[in-house]
């Protein structure tokens, strides 16, 4: 039986990541959603401050939106993490700060979804349910040689039912030794197939066509648009105004996307595209010095310490950044 193989194989090869030394709902469920866009080893030490700032879900519930951004700056997707709070204030309102213990539960709460919901409740309760990921995908449409389009919900579903009749105790190492098999060594491109433990049951590397599956349809391209945004600086301060509650970045800060009136000086940034899931901005940049301020600016002191700027953004605010001092340099020199 692979399962053996493979549970003996985690054993010695599980990486020793910080939300594995306890088996605790709180850090599991946290590093499962921030892992979703971003790998593991590049998250972590967001997931350590995080959990620093926020360390149980009485803590995130009462987080400040502004400061829960700000702590999330870098990850993107910034839904995720405002699902984390409505998700922890419902912990908090219906079962007395903590996680239900059940998958079905678990699946009730916001933004949390099937896979989420199996490995929150099969590696912290021990519930013998499955948590099927793209990892687990990949290993088990190679393993049973699956060739049809794995994006199908029917296809999906087959791999599921798959993953179900497989399932083993001790169900949280098993769980996590697929999903850890997917991310070491039955990897997306130039599968690792020769250090597989489960490589004499698998199908795929019977028939040598491993690195063809599993099957994606090709996606859409992407739309692009090509917005210009006005950097408007005062002195050394800079506007920020929040973007809609609605659209792409919604309810974060951003720069202006008109002139500000009576500019003293303009100075063009170097354009920079920034991808999207489904949208490439090709953005332009012009930074305008004004005269008068309002509250909406915001010292570089602020804007590192206290406002989250997107990632889309963070070019034009170095470039920016860099100009302040520049002209600060050269005023003082005059």
């Amino acid at each position: 039986m692979f399962q053996e193989e493979l549970l003996r194989w985690y054993k010695q090869n599980a990486r020793k990541l910080v939300f594995r030394q306890k088996k605790e709902a709180y850090s599991i469920w946290v590093s499962e959603i921030m892992a979703q866009q971003t790998r593991i080893e590049a998250m972590l030490p967001y997931f350590e401050r995080f959990i620093e700032r926020y360390p149980n879900l009485k803590s995130l519930a009462q987080a400040e939106d502004d400061d829960l951004v700000k702590i999330w700056q870098g990850l993107g997707y910034y839904n995720r993490v405002r699902n984390m709070k409505r998700c922890a204030i419902q912990c908090v309102e219906q079962f007395q700060g903590q996680f239900p213990k059940t998958k079905k539960e678990l699946c009730k709460l916001p933004g949390i979804g099937e896979y989420t919901a199996g490995a929150i409740a099969s590696i912290a309760f021990d519930e013998k349910v499955s948590a099927v990921d793209g990892n687990v995908i990949r290993v088990f449409s190679r393993f049973y040689h699956i060739t049809d389009d794995v994006s199908q919900m029917s296809t999906k579903k087959k791999i599921t039912e798959l993953v179900d009749a497989s399932l083993t105790e001790p169900i949280s190492d098993y769980n996590q030794a697929l999903m850890e098999l997917g991310a070491l060594v039955c990897i997306p491109k130039n599968p690792r197939c020769t250090a597989c433990p489960i490589q004499k049951e698998c199908q795929s590397y019977a028939y040598g066509d491993a690195d063809s599956l599993p099957v994606l349809a090709k996606k859409k391209p992407r739309r692009v648009e090509n917005p210009t945004f006005y950097i408007w600086v005062c002195q050394d301060k800079i506007h920020l105004k929040k973007r809609s509650q609605k659209g792409l970045l919604a309810g974060l800060f951003g720069f202006d996307e008109t002139l500000p009136e009576a500019v003293e000086e303009k100075r063009s940034l170097e354009p920079y595209t920034h991808i999207f899931s489904h949208v490439e901005w090709h953005m332009k940049g012009i930074v305008c010095f004004v005269k008068e301020k309002s509250e909406d600016f915001y010292s570089l002191s602020q804007i590192h310490d206290k406002v989250s700027i997107p990632s889309a953004f963070q070019p034009f605010l170095k470039q920016t950044e860099k100009i302040i001092k520049e002209r600060e340099k050269c005023q003082k020199s005059l």
